[in-house]
């Protein structure tokens, strides 16, 4: 492997990027523009929403993969983390020709060097809590650049956002322990629970990992921990056991600190929360009490970045100014949340329509329970792909507890990954008896109403006549699925 050192510079270089078109990716070719590189690259011939932003950026990307593809004045080639370096014809055609390459995490790897690095990590709202952070630094003009693993409304439909090069914001990734990559000089740590079960068989697998990427942390780095999260608080004290030089700053409804989360509440699509060592009420319009948590967590966060500014830390107690509590109530009440996460689509014939990533039992489970408690007047429809078999197969009971709170549930196949095997001993009508058999033991089988399409479009002709004023469909999960929701939308099914 011809892996160049991370301290590589950027600056000027001429640059492939393979797999151009994720999301990750497309952020990446922002911030490496912005800072003097010259690009090209290629992916599949799909369209994607990063087809427009990388066409603003005046990224030419190639359709599909030859040996032809890789320019002949390439210095550095970048990869998504999907392709393989021995399968590629265009990273073969760059090993052979001893072309430095990186993939998409040793990238943001490399980048975290230059700058003063904060992580954010955990099984789950990772995405959401980048997005919260970016939107505060917006807010109080802080010189950050902002990565996050999905299009933010408040980044303006991109994925990342550049007001300076003093701080580093990125999301970081647990699969394949790719954020070891990383150099932290703190890291927000959300969430840990089993999940990824193709790579990390257990429990203890996974925690370790986070424990491993704890570890980067420098002297007198910070760890932003949930206390909430049983795992999260896990890793905290394991980590604090072997490095206690780290500050551990605990945020939640559990915390015995400034970041306690209090007095949360929900009602007709607005929540309010206070934190207990900051003198104002917050308010989100995402809904559930997971998002006040990932929003408690940016909070802290970003006043470890104010604390840094003025020349002191976080533990010593430091707290914003008035001014800067006010800039950062006004940012949380703007947010307008990212894509696929509890992302409103529209309106049709009062039925309201949303999308979400979630395809982890807990945040499924907790992802519902917020939309409840914010629309409790509408009859919730939630239409959920599984992804991975190794995932369903490990997390089946969680899973068919997961959509009890729904009002009507539809299913499908699992959804497989292309770095798996399909396990013949399960499918997803195995999952929907399971579903269905739950929901008849706590309804009575006359509303157990749950229904199954192997496809998720040969059900846009019953939901299509079924579907009524006052309805909130929900598509949930990380296959295509969306797709159903997008065609209700615009009424495709109506003459079927």
């Amino acid at each position: 492997m011809n892996n160049p050192d991370l301290n590589i510079v950027f600056v000027g270089k001429r640059i492939h990027l393979v797999g151009a078109k994720g999301t990750g990716m497309a952020a990446l070719a922002e911030i490496l523009l912005e800072g003097g590189a010259r690009l090209s690259g290629s992916d599949v011939s799909d369209t994607f929403y990063t087809d427009s932003i990388l066409q603003e950026l005046g990224v030419p990307v190639a359709a599909g993969f030859s040996l032809a593809g890789l320019p002949n004045d390439t210095e550095l080639v970048i990869h998504s983390a999907a392709y393989s370096r021995d399968k590629n014809p265009e990273l073969l055609e760059a090993e052979r020709r001893e072309i430095p390459l990186l993939s998409y995490p040793e990238a943001l790897g490399a980048l975290s060097r230059r700058m003063d690095s904060s992580g954010i990590a955990g099984v789950h709202g990772k995405t959401t809590t980048t997005a919260l952070a970016g939107s505060l630094a917006i807010a109080l003009n802080l010189p950050a650049t902002i990565l996050a693993g999905s299009a933010v409304t408040n980044f303006g439909g991109r994925s990342t956002r550049i007001l300076g090069d003093r701080y580093f914001i990125a999301e970081t990734c647990e699969y394949r322990r790719h954020f070891l990559h990383f150099k932290p000089r703190r890291i927000v740590l959300t969430s840990i629970e089993p999940d990824h079960q193709d790579y990390y068989p257990g429990y203890l697998d996974i925690l370790e990992a986070f424990v491993e990427y704890i570890r980067l942390l420098p002297l007198g780095g910070e760890l932003i921990y949930c206390i909430d999260d049983a795992g999260a608080h896990e890793a905290a004290t394991k980590a604090q056991s072997e490095r206690p030089d780290i500050p551990m700053i605990a945020y939640g409804k559990k915390a015995d600190s400034p970041w306690r989360l209090e007095n949360y509440y929900a009602k007709e699509g607005r929540a309010t929360f206070r934190l207990a060592g900051l003198d104002c009420d917050f308010s989100l319009r995402v809904p559930g009490e997971h998002i006040a948590l990932d929003a408690t967590a940016a909070l802290a966060l970003i006043c470890s970045l104010l604390a840094d500014q003025a020349g002191t830390a976080i533990e010593s107690g430091f707290l914003p100014s008035f001014s800067e509590q006010t800039c950062m109530r006004n940012a949380l009440a703007c947010f307008a949340g990212s894509k696929r996460r509890s992302e409103i689509l529209g309106e049709r014939e009062g039925v309201l329509f949303m999308d979400d990533y979630g395809h982890h039992p807990t945040a499924i489970r907790e992802t519902i329970r917020g939309i409840k408690a914010f629309w409790p007047s509408r009859r919730l429809v939630v239409d959920f792909m599984s992804h991975t078999y190794s995932r369903t197969k490990a997390l089946f009971e969680e899973f068919t507890r997961c959509l009890d709170e729904a009002d009507v549930v539809i299913l499908h196949k699992i959804y497989a990954s292309a770095r798996e095997t399909p396990d013949l001993t399960l499918s997803g009508k195995s999952l929907y008896e399971a579903v269905r058999a739950r929901r008849e033991s706590l309804r009575g089988s006359d509303n157990a109403a749950v229904s199954y399409y192997d496809e998720p479009m040969e059900a846009l002709k019953a939901l299509s006549s079924s579907l009524k004023n006052g309805d909130l469909f929900l598509t949930m999960g990380a296959g295509d699925n969306w797709k159903l929701g997008l065609a209700l939308l615009d009424g495709r099914g109506e003459h079927s």
